[in-house]
């Protein structure tokens, strides 16, 4: 009887200990922290992905040899490594942005399968539309947390929005070293930071881009200044004017969101050696290998305030430098 009733013990502590950690993964997963939308913002980007393709004959005799060559680099007998997604996690902050890119790439694995179905029903040495092999896509989201009296970086992002040729790499290169030079001449303006870095198949980067963006973007009130893929867009409302931040601003945030076709490798430590050192290595990435840009700030308005509190309830992944 006393083993019986420990054994009822164990059980029910076991099943409370699954409530708690699968609560709390749940949170982890799907919390969205309080939407205060406590300011106005800005945008500036652009870009394209885009990638060729060609039909090509194909030999498809023995679909799981070394003729298959996937996204990657490649994979053989029909298999994906864990080496291909450990990186995932090496994500700072644990954050969305490492999820996200997560979510895309399983997305990429199933579609490999299903496509490699496809292949194997096909006749040998058919032609066979295919894109040619994308090459991976370095994806980097920068945050900054400066004091509100960066009022000059405001200034700056604005006149960018209004006199940048965003529907061009070139343009988009020259915004994105722009920003990161007003930001390296303001380090003792630095208060807060968070970098996230990782590599993705090409097939999944626009979506996930698309996705990071969405979540940034979603944290504004309005967009106030607009300039993306060349579309220029001004608005105000009777809360706010882009262009005359009050003095009363305690905090502004700024989010770099990049996608190049080189290999970055950047440091996540936060410290103001670490983050000069990401923004030099940013501000030097050539319009060639520049696949897309964005970057939002916040706030843009006449009387609007980001306070410490809003920050770090919008922000949570920033570290105190």
């Amino acid at each position: 009887m006393f083993n019986f009733t420990r054994f009822n013990w164990l059980g029910r502590k076991r099943f409370f200990s699954f409530l708690v950690i699968s609560s709390i993964i749940s949170s982890f997963l799907f919390f969205n922290p309080d939407q205060v939308l406590a300011a106005s913002g800005g945008r500036i980007g652009g870009g394209s992905f885009q990638s060729p393709s060609l039909p090509r004959s194909q030999n498809y005799g023995g679909y799981g040899g070394n003729n298959f060559r996937g996204y990657g680099g490649g994979y053989r007998g029909g298999g994906i490594g864990f080496p291909f997604l450990l990186p995932i996690f090496g994500f700072g902050g644990g954050g969305i942005f490492g999820f996200l890119i997560l979510m895309s790439i399983v997305g990429v694995i199933v579609n490999s399968f299903k496509n490699s179905s496809n292949f194997s029903n096909s006749s040998n040495n058919s032609i066979v539309p295919q894109s040619a092999n994308p090459s991976k896509v370095s994806l980097i989201q920068f945050q900054i947390g400066l004091l509100a009296s960066a009022k000059e970086v405001q200034v700056r992002l604005r006149e960018l929005a209004s006199s940048s040729n965003t529907s061009t790499s070139s343009g988009l290169q020259r915004v994105l070293q722009d920003t990161t030079l007003a930001l390296l001449r303001k380090p003792e303006l630095w208060v807060y930071s968070n970098l996230e870095a990782g590599s993705i198949p090409f097939a999944s980067a626009e979506s996930t881009f698309n996705r990071i963006s969405i979540t940034e973007r979603s944290k504004l009130k309005a967009e106030l200044t607009s300039n993306y893929s060349g579309q220029v867009l001004t608005s105000t409302n009777n809360e706010s004017h882009p262009g005359e931040s009050d003095s009363t601003n305690e905090y502004i945030a700024i989010t770099i969101l990049v996608a190049t076709k080189k290999d970055l490798r950047l440091n996540d430590s936060a410290n103001n050696e670490q983050i000069t050192e990401a923004l030099r290595v940013l501000g030097s990435i050539s319009s060639n290998d520049l696949i897309a840009l964005e970057i939002i700030w916040q706030p843009d308005g006449e009387g609007e305030t980001l306070r410490e509190e809003e920050l770090i309830t919008q922000y949570p992944n920033l570290k105190h430098l």
